[in-house]
């Protein structure tokens, strides 16, 4: 869920930055009006490195657990926030001309808050399962600071993948 989330978030954002955000009519001298148009990438410079801090975020939270998923999921949540601050900043109602992009327009800063909502969710998501969601390795921890399972048959199988007997009631084999 948080995967899935940083990636849509991740395309979202990286969508927004190539729609037309801004357009206006402007006098081109002898080629008469022409129409100025700035893209999500020109007019808010954030939204490129927003994408890439959600696509890190899928890594760190896959490699991580307790706290320093806790504070990835902090920065991952701060980020989506400010990806919809971006989206909704600077929107105007007012003076839409016939003949410009509108429709670009809403829909670029549409996926920017969008995506910012999905970050924002993932980061959340991360915060809140820091300590229970399974991170990366802990398959091959230890045996002492891993957690035994506590479905029988998959202690069974545990104790087999460790070199255990589990029908003998003495653990470990000396041979």
């Amino acid at each position: 869920m948080i995967v899935v989330a940083l990636l849509l978030g991740a395309l979202a954002l990286w969508g927004a930055s190539r729609l037309t955000w801004y357009a206006e009519f402007r006098d081109g001298g002898v080629r008469g009006t022409l129409l100025h148009r700035e893209t999500g990438e020109e007019r808010a410079t954030a939204l490129v490195p927003l994408a890439l801090l959600a696509l890190a975020g899928v890594a760190g939270t896959v490699a991580t657990g307790g706290w320093a998923r806790r504070v990835l999921g902090i920065v991952l949540a701060l980020a989506g926030a400010a990806a919809v601050w971006t989206g909704v900043d600077g929107v105007r109602f007012t003076g839409w001309v016939a003949g410009l992009p509108v429709t670009q327009m809403l829909l670029g800063r549409g996926l920017a808050v969008l995506g910012g909502i999905l970050v924002a969710a993932g980061g959340l998501a991360a915060v809140k399962g820091a300590g229970t969601a399974a991170r990366l390795g802990t398959r091959y921890a230890a045996p002492a600071t891993r957690k035994k399972a506590r479905d029988p048959d998959a202690e069974l199988w545990e104790a087999l993948s460790e070199g255990e007997d589990p029908t003998d009631g003495r653990g470990r084999h000396s041979e």
